[in-house]
């Protein structure tokens, strides 16, 4: 098993085109790149060099090192354990969150025909008048702001009746077996800890919740 400095070593190589062939590398400019002491520097070559996973040619001023087969496969494992690490194929994060009473105002907002369509168009379904109030645990608001970096579907605003409303931002989710979403809108300065969510059925008699009740959203991404 290569040792996570040694194969922090053998990274550096590679990153000099330690692949492509032989590099010259000092210890002193290797230790640089290590933030490590020339010897330190030395021993991790040793290191990589007793476990085949480079090759290199000593000089007085230094040494032309490659970088094996062996070697070359070590890093593409590691680079194969962060992508696993990262890939977001098939993940969910979850948000928990308590209901709370809100302002009303999503009944009216939801019942706007304008609106309605462009659900039913993105969402699969024409929402339910009215939104389901969460309030995040202080614990959760850490995914709920890396829910910004997922792809949310705009609804344009309108302007009806010499009234203008606004964009919104929405992201599908779900509750249980229900297919929902969660709705921001545009200008809106809600506070972080708390998520309105839609569905085509109203969330709390389906869910049978009630205030202060517990209540956890998955949003899926790929």
């Amino acid at each position: 098993m290569v040792l996570a400095e040694d194969l922090e070593c053998l990274k550096a190589i590679a990153l000099m085109g330690g692949c492509r062939g032989p590099v010259f590398v000092s210890s002193q400019t290797l230790a640089e790149v290590l933030e490590a002491s020339p010897q330190t520097a030395s021993r991790r070559l040793k290191a990589l060099e007793s476990q085949r996973l480079i090759t290199r040619t000593l000089n007085p001023d230094g040494q032309h090192i490659t970088i094996t087969k062996e070697g070359e496969e070590e890093l593409r494992r590691e680079y194969a354990e962060y992508c696993r690490l990262f890939a977001h194929e098939g993940g969910h994060y979850v948000l928990s969150g308590v209901v709370v009473n809100g302002l009303g105002e999503g009944r009216y907002y939801m019942s706007l025909e304008p609106y309605r369509k462009q659900f039913l168009r993105h969402l699969g379904f024409e929402p339910y008048p009215g939104t389901l109030n969460l309030r995040l645990a202080g614990s959760d608001i850490p995914t709920r702001k890396k829910l910004e970096a997922l792809t949310w579907i705009p609804i344009h605003g309108f302007s009806a009746d010499g009234r203008t409303f606004g964009e919104v931002r929405c992201l599908p989710c779900r509750i249980n077996d229900i297919p929902c979403g969660i709705v921001v809108p545009g200008r809106s300065h809600y506070p972080e800890d708390i998520i309105e969510v839609i569905a085509a059925v109203g969330l709390r008699d389906a869910l049978g919740a009630r205030e202060n009740d517990r209540v956890n959203v998955e949003v899926a991404y790929d």
